[in-house]
């Protein structure tokens, strides 16, 4: 079993997955885009605006190699993200809803020329740190790291202004299949005899059942189900988990919505599942 499970390619999915927020957002009303969201601080207006931040900056850094700005001295990775994201969100409150859907048009297909490019398998601009802090990613994980960042930024939004939508199994499925790839990390604690197996269930339309299994030094996923054999198990519905990876729940809430059974330590490690930088 490859170290981040087998290869997610969501380099066609962009151009749908920004159509429907470009439609969402040429839909909203004035008052809309002045709506708190779940990100602390951010209304919907903040949100679109980081997300013209994450335009420009995976442009600026992968494809034109600019360095971006440097960390401070003793500055952790989460502490670097929240202050490059709270300076650029504040600068961009001067511009109106207008501008940053021109922005967002703008900046989105050349990012899509970026990922069509992209060698899948080569190592990434930008280590998936959730993934494994240490290991290098493969590009095809970043990518799909960016897919599912801007599917659920999308996603806020319409929770913001009651407007659901964007969940089709086509868009989400990979989404989920991006955010257990967080799972390992979630376990690295847990250390089992060889071969221990946590089943991971995600029911809905979306969903899909991936396992979890104890090599030597690691855990790492699986599709082969080993003829139900499995020490411990969780299930959530698709809502839960993708609410649950980026923290738009807590873990004590998502817990209340699964059936968890089995190896408690394994369980309750497992629904700490994170998939953003925290």
């Amino acid at each position: 079993m490859a170290i981040f499970g087998w290869t997610i390619d969501t380099r066609s999915l962009f151009p749908e997955e920004r159509a429907a927020l470009l439609e969402l957002l040429g839909s909203l009303g004035t008052s809309d885009w002045s709506r708190p969201t779940v990100c602390p601080g951010w209304n919907v207006r903040d949100i679109v605006g980081h997300l013209v931040n994450d335009y420009l900056r995976r442009l600026s850094g992968s494809r034109d190699g600019h360095a971006g700005v440097p960390f401070s001295a003793g500055e952790t990775l989460p502490d670097y993200l929240r202050r490059i994201n709270e300076e650029f969100v504040r600068a961009v409150r001067q511009c109106g809803p207008h501008v940053l859907i021109d922005l967002v048009s703008h900046l989105g297909p050349q990012l899509d020329q970026l990922w069509v490019e992209a060698e899948l398998d080569a190592p990434a601009w930008l280590n998936v740190s959730w993934a494994d802090p240490v290991i290098a990613s493969p590009t095809w994980l970043d990518i799909a790291r960016e897919f599912t960042e801007f599917w659920m930024h999308q996603q806020q939004i319409r929770d913001a202004v009651g407007r659901p939508g964007a969940t089709t199994p086509r868009l989400l499925a990979p989404v989920l299949d991006t955010l257990v790839r967080a799972l390992p990390q979630a376990l690295r604690g847990q250390i089992r005899p060889r071969g221990t197996t946590l089943r991971f269930e995600v029911t809905g339309p979306a969903g899909g059942t991936w396992l979890a299994v104890r090599q030597s030094d690691r855990w790492r996923l699986s599709r082969d189900d080993r003829s139900g054999v499995a020490e411990a198990s969780v299930s959530m519905d698709q809502d839960t988990l993708w609410r649950l990876a980026s923290r738009g729940i807590s873990v004590a809430e998502a817990r209340r919505r699964s059936r968890l059974a089995g190896d408690p330590g394994l369980h309750q490690a497992a629904t700490t599942l994170l998939a953003i930088v925290r």
